[in-house]
């Protein structure tokens, strides 16, 4: 393994944007020192220029929820299944029979691969929903955390911020059933969850400081309820991340077996606040998606992948009237593209009412008022010291190519605008994780090892792919 702990790419003392998107609104000239351990040290307006010279310099978002390892099926579930009404839970049957070949290399191969993409996307963070735990057949590794240690170790091989969410797994279904063949690779009881939460905790040992962890309970599905209930208390720091509402058959399932739709459940047995990001909440009636937006829980939303599996729309315009709080996640992987992530979310919500700007407000444009909710959202949901270019928070930070045709001319909110309604990733020049200057020139710095890697994994799956 090679890490990035070892490479020039560490951070650089200075740099200095023509112009930057501060706490207080766009400023030009913007010096930022950041000291050895990767946060910002400071912020100087009307700067001469000084170390690395870039166009226009925002924060960098989190990417709250990603399931590396599905990054390897991209573009190869498009063929309809033998059901005339192919649907998520015919892909989710693919899924899993394509899991049972993985390794502990294959899974640290391909995450390496997503976190590269990642991080050339834009994202400063991926916030890993880790479910793939045990050999196939359910029977753990000698080291109960042996892929948690795999995702760490892509981590340190691409420099990214590692928030790693070890999901409890144990059910099949709202019954309390046995897990089924795709599924028993996931499985733990509570109690053995407990010891791999603790033991997951020791593979970011060697990470920097900006390395955390959460947990992830997966579902109302495959939890049990007197466990869902007690969560918060059973892992008392760290953020909650959880699936929520996002398929018809599942709302269904809870309310047979439990008395209730899975956001009236969750509402009242849960405790959900500040600490919780619940994933996709596409199935959600008016009255739900005003309580839990009011609960303070965060909502992991991952448009691309909730198109690609035909979740439904999120109520975007609902939850954000009333001031709930959202974050992006690239869930399967089918694509990592944050300015297309942060497009297909508008999109959504104009195609539904039949409207346009629906997420803009009087004061900001479409793209500052969805690019400032998810760095926003993306620290409260990972507990990241970042999102905001000050002193004292992480430098995770990105810069776009203002020098292109694409933003030739553009300054402030419409450079935001271009970039996600107009352009796409290419235009993300540099980005920094922590201070670690991990993307220039719109390239990771260890690219080719990276990819040579990957295409090694792919080679040695395509059989199963």
């Amino acid at each position: 393994m090679t890490s990035f702990l070892a490479k020039s790419s560490l951070a650089t003392s200075g740099v200095w944007a023509q112009s930057a998107l501060l706490p207080t609104g766009w400023a030009s000239d913007v010096q930022i020192e950041i000291d050895a351990n990767g946060r910002i040290l400071s912020v100087q307006e009307n700067a001469p220029q000084a170390g690395t010279s870039v166009g226009m310099l925002v924060p960098a978002p989190v990417n709250v929820h990603s399931h590396a390892f599905q990054r390897a099926m991209a573009g190869l579930t498009e063929r309809r299944g033998p059901d005339p009404r192919d649907s998520f839970w015919t892909w989710r049957q693919l899924m899993f029979r394509f899991l049972d070949q993985l390794t502990p290399d294959h899974v640290e191969a391909i995450t390496a691969f997503v976190q590269m993409e990642m991080l050339e996307a834009g994202y400063a963070t991926n916030a890993e929903f880790h479910y793939l735990h045990h050999r196939p057949g359910g029977q753990p590794y000698d080291d109960l955390s042996e892929m948690s240690q795999r995702i760490a170790a892509a981590a340190a091989q691409t420099g990214i911020g590692l928030c790693l969410l070890p999901v409890h797994y144990e059910f099949g279904g709202c019954d309390a059933r046995p897990l089924g063949a795709g599924q028993i690779r996931f499985g733990n009881t509570f109690e053995r969850f407990h010891e791999l939460h603790s033991q997951a905790a020791g593979a970011l040992a060697g990470l920097p400081r900006d390395a955390s962890l959460g947990v992830a309970p997966h579902s109302l599905r495959a939890v049990g309820q007197e466990a869902l209930r007690t969560y918060a208390q059973a892992f008392g720091t760290g953020p909650i991340h959880m699936h929520l509402a996002e398929q018809k058959a599942e709302v269904a399932e809870v309310e047979q077996h439990w008395g209730a739709r899975p956001v009236q459940w969750a509402l009242a047995n849960m405790g959900l606040d500040e600490r919780w990001c619940l994933i996709h909440c596409t199935q959600m009636t008016a009255d739900e998606t005003l309580q839990l937006a009011q609960s303070g829980a965060v909502a992991g939303l991952c448009p691309i992948t909730e198109s690609s599996l035909g979740d439904g729309i999120f109520d975007g315009v609902r939850w954000l009237g009333a001031q709930g709080a959202i974050a992006l996640g690239s869930d399967s992987n089918i694509r990592i593209a944050l300015s297309e992530e942060l497009r297909t979310l508008d999109y959504s919500q104009r195609l539904r009412d039949g409207s346009r700007a629906a997420l803009a407000t009087a004061e900001m444009s479409t793209g500052r008022r969805l690019f400032e909710a998810i760095l926003q959202g993306g620290a409260q949901a990972t507990q990241r010291h970042t999102g905001r270019l000050e002193a004292g928070h992480w430098a995770d930070m990105l810069a776009l190519d203002t020098a292109s045709e694409h933003l030739w001319g553009r300054t402030g909110d419409t450079v935001l605008d271009s970039w996600i309604f107009a352009g796409d990733d290419r235009l993300v020049t540099d980005v920094w994780s922590a201070g670690r200057h991990m993307v220039r020139g719109g390239e990771h710095v260890d690219r080719p090892r990276i990819v040579t890697a990957y295409r090694a994994c792919i080679d040695a799956l395509k059989d199963a792919l």
